[in-house]
């Protein structure tokens, strides 16, 4: 991802091919497909979940209840997650995999800086709990848009509906999703890693190497980014989301709150409280769509309210309206 660029246009000075299949989903066939099979279409968006360690994390503390902390201690155990497992956990290693599978998507270079990236080590059990409830499950996802001729890359944990293909991808498998002009929704699901599901792709692209030679035809599929499309900036696109937070427990607070999403434009679907031993009681609150700059700017002022004890969680949604579940 960091010097595919570069990579890219020396094989072509060379008039060599430069194939990187297993780079993405371990064997799962994605790279190829979208240069070949999928290249008459234009894409709408990719979603993927596109590492196994944090989606091996996320299973577990949905179906088992397990905590992050511990999950994570069992994905080491397996050999899931490494010692340091910060580029998992912390969503690096999705960034690399987005940026070059949107590159190729929108034939426009998508650098790793211009992809947002947020991780997972601050989902906890009542996160996954509340998704639950709402039909929601959490996973990790990479998500790469096209609109108006602008590109949307990020990773960051989001609650999927149950509805969605992504949400029944668990343990330790990948899976990509594609939405495009004419065969619509396509997924391509599979092992994400390990010696044999990788060992497949790369020699995949051995066998498509020699076949070039045999034929004396080299660098079909370099030349992919022939425009020059803008990347957004995460602050200026718009989601839905849900939003924890720890506050007191008293008259007012409640008000406060929602005429400050008010004074910024922030639309709340829904608010939900459980109050909590002590002083404190916990909220949830669901929004309408928003800017994501709107929101951020909401919850600094909010965090300088005596009555705000902590901002839990902030976390992207898609799908239908909630706001009547709760």
């Amino acid at each position: 991802a960091l010097y595919w660029d570069e990579l890219n246009k020396l094989a072509e000075e060379n008039s060599v091919d430069f194939y990187y299949e297993a780079s993405i989903g371990g064997g799962i066939p994605i790279i190829l497909p979208l240069k070949e099979t999928l290249a008459g279409n234009k894409f709408r968006e990719i979603i993927g979940v596109l590492n196994g360690t944090t989606n091996y994390i996320l299973t577990k503390m949905a179906f088992e209840g397990a905590t992050y902390g511990d999950a994570l201690s069992d994905a080491q155990a397996l050999g899931y997650a490494e010692a340091n497992p910060a580029s998992d956990v912390e969503g690096l290693d999705t960034a690399r995999k987005i940026t070059i599978l949107s590159t190729i998507a929108f034939n426009s270079q998508v650098k790793l800086n211009e992809v947002y990236c947020e991780g997972i080590t601050e989902i906890d059990t009542t996160d996954i709990a509340v998704a639950k409830e709402l039909g929601y499950v959490i996973k990790l996802v990479a998500v790469a848009k096209e609109t108006d001729g602008e590109i949307e890359a990020y990773v960051r944990p989001a609650f999927v509906p149950k509805s969605h293909p992504i949400s029944s991808v668990n343990d330790v498998f990948n899976a990509v999703f594609l939405r495009a002009d004419a065969v619509d929704d396509v997924m391509l699901f599979g092992r994400g890693a390990g010696s044999l599901p990788t060992a497949s792709s790369v020699v995949g692209d051995i066998m498509e190497i020699c076949r070039n030679i045999k034929y004396s035809s080299f660098g079909r599929h370099n030349g992919i980014c022939y425009e020059n499309k803008k990347v957004k900036d995460i602050f200026s696109t718009t989601n839905k989301f849900y939003v924890r937070m720890l506050v007191t427990d008293r008259a007012n607070v409640l008000a406060g709150i929602a005429s400050e999403f008010g004074e910024h434009s922030i639309s709340l679907a829904s608010l939900k409280q459980n109050t909590l031993s002590g002083e404190h009681a916990e909220l949830v609150i669901i929004t309408h769509s928003a800017k994501e700059a709107d929101l951020r700017a909401a919850l600094d002022s909010l965090m300088q309210k005596d009555y705000i004890h902590k901002i839990n969680t902030m976390i992207c949604l898609d799908g239908s309206d909630v706001a009547g579940q709760f």
